[in-house]
């Protein structure tokens, strides 16, 4: 581990200045890590929890596993042991990612309890950034690996509820709903998980949606479903043959006494359950549709029917969030974070937003293609006095409009970016003459 002393800080200023920072050691930024590593870019990271991980360290509750099967979900070029299940619990992930951590020798430039508080640019292009501690840093690039699933996102409740409260995020262990009346909320993964887990040891399990959700079963004829997907098939013809698999599997809609989505698949971040059709049609979930709103111990939902709880748990999401930058920097729009090719700026050189969109699949694969890709993007920025924002954008490329993600179609045009690299490092210095005395604006502390 890296270690700094908190007096040193003009020979820390230098030391750091020709590195970038990946701020988050979960997931994705052990992926980017590895990623920089091999294309030798030196950086430092941070994290502000004790250990690597992210979400699987501090995130989830002891019974989880993944929805994405092991085949998608791991790096490429580091598979997870030949004895983890297609599904992988959330130990699984835990060891994987410290196997990851070790194997590549990552650790070396993290710093756990590191905690950012403020980044904002300053002269000659420079990010300086502020830890809890006070302590202060320069870097030539900040890449954002904070995650998105920390900032709880709660529904706004009419009237009062005598019962407990808590989001899905606070729930660690099974025991928390044992012999209780429990209300979900929410019709995501985690939602539906918890629901299931209800259904074998609380007293009762209801799950309220807003809205129907299309279940996803994770397995096919012993398959896992996401391995089924061909990267070749345009989205309607995945959308028919997903929406095959749900009519084989678990009939129709009304066949649980629920309304069919409004949605077409794919539309919104799917759910991969194949458990809570199995307990409604066993009678312990029962589905309801919203909340209308709290009367002390009991729920009133918008059809008019009341029940009694003890706990709500609140698998409504959560908000993209870097809490740490300035206001001019905050460039979240629901959940959409408005940069080119995922990740950068047009208007400002050197930071770096990774990991926020929302991937019909697993991760692992995603970093394992876009990591390296990435890495030839800031050689190229080292290159240029101009945010690569702003030569995308000159390329023709747009501003995202959905955090959904469809991992085959970035596969595809990640791998025709490589292929003409080229133009876009001709297009760059194009763009460069034609801004040559940019400069990031400096922002106050």
């Amino acid at each position: 581990m890296v270690t700094v002393s908190k007096l040193d800080t003009t020979q820390n200023l230098v030391a750091t200045q020709d590195k970038h920072l990946i701020i988050g050691a979960g997931f994705v930024g052990l992926g980017m890590a590895q990623a920089l590593q091999a294309a030798n870019i030196s950086y430092d990271q941070v994290d502000a929890s004790d250990d690597i991980g992210g979400n699987w360290y501090h995130g989830v509750y002891e019974t989880a596993h993944i929805i994405s099967s092991r085949k998608i979900t791991q790096f490429t070029h580091f598979p997870m042991p030949d004895s983890y299940p297609d599904f992988p619990s959330a130990q699984n992930m835990r060891d994987y990612l410290n196997s990851f951590a070790d194997h590549f020798d990552l650790r070396r430039n993290i710093e756990l309890n590191r905690q950012v508080k403020y980044v904002r640019p300053v002269e000659n292009n420079l990010w300086e950034v502020t830890f809890d501690n006070g302590e202060k840093r320069l870097y030539k690039g900040v890449l954002m690996c904070n995650g998105h699933h920390w900032c709880k996102r709660f529904p706004q409740f009419k009237g009062e509820f005598t019962g407990e409260i808590i989001h899905t995020k606070d729930y660690k262990h099974p025991n928390q709903l044992r012999g209780k009346r429990v209300l979900v909320i929410g019709g995501g993964n985690s939602a539906c998980d918890v629901a299931a887990e209800a259904a074998r040891v609380a007293a009762k399990s209801v799950l309220s949606m807003r809205e129907s959700v299309w279940f996803i079963p994770k397995t096919f004829a012993g398959v896992p479903v996401a391995d089924r997907a061909k990267g070749s098939s345009p989205l309607w013809y995945q959308r028919l043959m997903t929406h095959l698999l749900i009519r084989l599997t678990f009939g129709k809609h009304e066949d649980y006494g629920l309304p069919e989505p409004k949605h077409r698949i794919f539309e919104k971040h799917p759910t991969l359950n194949s458990e809570v059709p199995y307990y409604i049609k066993h009678g312990r979930i029962t589905a309801k549709p919203g909340v209308s709103f709290l009367a002390g111990d009991e729920v009133e939902f918008v059809d008019g029917t009341r029940e009694a709880f003890d706990l709500i748990v609140c698998g409504t999401g959560y908000y993209v969030s870097y809490p740490f930058l300035p206001p001019e920097l905050q460039r979240v729009e629901g959940s959409v974070v408005k940069c080119y090719e995922g990740s950068f700026l047009d208007d400002y050189k050197g930071l770096y937003f990774i990991g926020w969109e929302q991937p019909r699949g697993g991760v692992g694969s995603i970093i394992s293609a876009y990591g390296p890709l990435f890495a030839r993007y800031l050689k190229l920025q080292d290159e240029i006095n101009i945010p690569l924002g702003l030569v995308l954008k000159e390329m023709g490329h747009k501003l995202p409009g959905t955090h959904l993600c469809d991992p085959h179609k970035y596969f595809r045009q990640w791998e025709k970016t490589n292929r003409s690299f080229h133009k876009i490092v001709k297009k760059a210095h194009q763009v460069e003459r034609q801004n040559h005395d940019f400069q990031n604006q400096v922002i106050a502390n």
